[in-house]
């Protein structure tokens, strides 16, 4: 099925919108073919320009046309001559009706898959390899921010006497994804040889019209308080205030004068507790340098008659201690002669 049905009209009403905007019951075939005339009509007098799409609109008596292309400046001319030349142009082409041209550039051609395959067709119609051809126009998509690309070329390629197909593609291309952004086009290369057809599918990514409606529903049920929140007018303020029904704010007054007060005893309670705590502190602390001060002014004179006890015991000690010390002296020549005496007496 996804090779079979058309890749932009399967996706009308879904992610696309028409080309040709306009209904009626009684002229329905002749508009049909006006526009098939006027697209016809653009397409050979600019074949140069890169005109992609055609979009027609029509209301009462006048036919507005918007011509896409990613050269403007051909369409446009010098100073906009080759608009007004335009503009006569399909004005002939649909029999006196007036036309009302505009023209919006492309800004990235290769994501366009109507151009890419053009440009593979001229290519071809200059003798260019269609492998290369084909291959630069891939790299040439995928570099733009494409997702996926597929292309197709069938006929006498490379001058061969029989007909075949040759298929290239990168990345993903979900045709049977409606939401997916698949751009399609066909174009044909007019060879010394035959016709060579081009066609060419881009995946440029994922389209989501739910999230647009699901924004309309947010917005709708955004609360006053946080509408205020937002950048608002002191007009569409004061608007507010006065839509906004009075009650009454007896009870809310009375409860607003309670709270504070419940807040200032917890207040007073904390207070009164961190002052216990500070005293409480400031008396231990008092404390504890008192009694070291008492013991020092009672233990002071016991400390001193002890020092002075110790120093009679150390002068009682050291008295004997040089009294010993002398008659230690004093007995050392009396030793030394007895010692020499008794010498005496065992060498005789």
């Amino acid at each position: 099925m996804g090779r079979k049905v058309h890749p932009m009209g399967f996706r009308i009403g879904v992610i696309r919108d028409w080309q040709s905007k306009w209904y009626d019951d009684k002229h329905y075939a002749e508009f049909i073919l006006e526009d098939a005339k006027l697209r016809k009509a653009v397409q050979t007098k600019y074949s140069d320009a890169g005109i992609a799409q055609v979009d027609i609109e029509r209301q009462a008596n006048k036919v507005s046309v918007t011509v896409h292309t990613s050269r403007p400046g051909i369409v446009i001319g010098r100073g906009g001559q080759r608009v007004e030349e335009m503009r006569q142009y399909l004005e002939k082409v649909l029999d006196g009706k007036k036309v009302q041209l505009d023209i919006r550039e492309i800004r990235q051609p290769e994501l366009d898959a109507y151009l890419v395959a053009r440009s593979v067709a001229e290519q071809m119609e200059r003798r260019v390899a269609y492998r290369r051809a084909m291959k630069q126009a891939i790299f040439r998509t995928m570099q733009a921010g494409a997702k996926g690309m597929r292309i197709l070329c069938s006929g006498r390629l490379g001058g061969v006497e029989i007909a075949r197909r040759q298929l290239m593609h990168q990345g993903r291309v979900p045709l049977q994804t409606l939401r997916a952004d698949v751009d399609y086009g066909f174009t044909e290369a007019h060879t010394t040889l035959g016709r060579i057809g081009v066609k060419v599918w881009i995946y440029r990514g994922d389209i989501f019209p739910v999230v647009e409606a699901v924004e309309e529903m947010t917005e709708t049920a955004v609360t006053p308080a946080a509408r205020a929140s937002k950048d608002v007018t002191m007009a569409e303020a004061v608007s507010e205030m006065k839509e906004t029904p009075v009650k009454d704010t007896s009870d809310s007054a009375a409860a607003e004068v309670k709270k504070p007060r419940t807040r200032k005893k917890a207040e007073n309670t904390a207070e009164v507790k961190a002052t216990e705590e500070i005293k409480a502190e400031a008396d231990f602390g008092e404390k504890k340098p008192a009694k070291p001060r008492a013991k020092k002014t009672e233990s002071a004179p016991v400390k001193a008659a002890e020092k002075t006890e110790e120093k009679a015991a150390k002068a009682k000690i050291a008295k004997p201690k040089e009294e010993a010390s002398k008659e230690a002296k004093a007995a050392k020549p009396k030793t030394e002669a007895a010692k020499q005496s008794k010498a005496k007496d065992k060498k005789e």
